[in-house]
């Protein structure tokens, strides 16, 4: 069923040129997005940044994880770190889907930022990808005098499948004793594969991401059949996590996107992450829908961005 989105004016203008996301066919939403994404890294302006490519060991049996890092010319180390995970379903994208969002965020926070390329579903399901952004991280501090950073302030901020990855990889982290995180900021988040919020039953045909976009995404991440089942892991979908699960977790900061089938979800974990007695702080953005960022010059995105920018910049400069 349908519903009269009430979009803010300036992206309601840019509707029509957002991209169709049809995971039905994955291959054919895998080129698009290739097509798209075709040359952004040599035609994106990397002017006081050094970008670099490096390869790290994955989880045990698995190939080497890559990880792209962005690094601020002219700026003394050891640097703060901002760990980013992209989104896209679990089932598609690459670093170079937030290249220059990473750029932005190297120039302006003076950190050492890194995307991490995960495993893709269906061909890799969980618990592959999560493990790989471990691999990434626990390369990261090992490697801590190398590449002239602090251990002790790693940020991770993920968007939309990357939030769950990334507030997943701060219970994991923690629950194995490993790097410490100082931050999580989870941008729209899609951590629950029961789809039983009102927002997840009302918003069934919005634009870049709906209900069956939603549907197709936890089964290729889960399994067919697995999703809304008893005993998925909190580490998978972490919006089964009671609050003692989240005691102890880095302070987060969630964005929430109004007409998204995720809202609700999103709502309901900084209240969990509250009850756990987490610091969290929550903003629903109005008029805006998922992947509303893809409009750069909007107002309302521009005051997400820079309220991004201003909660990092805090969280890596103590």
């Amino acid at each position: 069923m349908g519903h009269p989105f009430d979009f803010d004016p300036e992206l309601a203008a840019a509707l029509a040129l957002a991209p169709d996301v049809d995971l039905s066919d994955l291959a054919a939403a895998r080129a698009a997005q290739a097509a798209e994404l075709a040359g952004t890294t040599e035609r994106t302006d990397r002017t006081g940044v050094d970008v670099e490519d490096l390869l790290v060991p994955g989880p045990d049996g698995a190939p080497d994880v890559l990880l792209r890092t962005y690094r601020p010319q002219g700026v003394p180390g050891p640097l703060p770190v901002l760990y980013a995970i992209h989104g896209g379903g679990f089932v598609l994208g690459t670093p170079e889907v937030d290249h220059e969002s990473n750029l932005r965020f190297c120039r302006e926070l003076g950190a050492l930022v890194v995307s991490v390329d995960y495993r893709l579903a269906p061909e890799h399901p969980y618990p592959a990808a999560l493990e790989d952004c471990y691999a990434g991280l626990c390369a990261l501090t090992a490697r801590a005098a190398e590449l002239d950073i602090r251990p002790d302030r790693i940020a991770l901020w993920g968007d939309s499948a990357g939030a769950c990855l990334a507030t997943a990889l701060t219970m994991l982290s923690r629950d194995r004793g490993g790097p410490a995180v100082c931050f999580q900021h989870l941008h729209s988040p899609a951590i629950d594969d029961r789809l039983a919020t009102p927002s997840a039953l009302r918003y069934t045909d919005t634009p870049v991401w709906n209900r069956r976009s939603a549907l197709i995404s936890w089964e290729a991440y889960l399994g067919p059949g697995v999703p809304g089942s008893d005993g998925v892991p909190l580490y998978a979908a972490p919006a089964r996590a009671t609050a003692a699960d989240l005691a102890g977790l880095p302070p987060a900061y969630v964005a929430v996107m109004h007409s998204d089938p995720l809202r609700d979800e999103a709502v309901d974990y900084a209240r969990t992450l509250l009850a756990a007695g987490v610091t969290a702080e929550l903003h629903l953005f109005p008029g805006t829908f998922h992947g509303a960022a893809m409009v750069p010059y909007a107002a309302v995105v521009q005051r997400a961005t820079a309220e991004a920018l201003g909660v990092l910049h805090r969280a890596l400069a103590r």
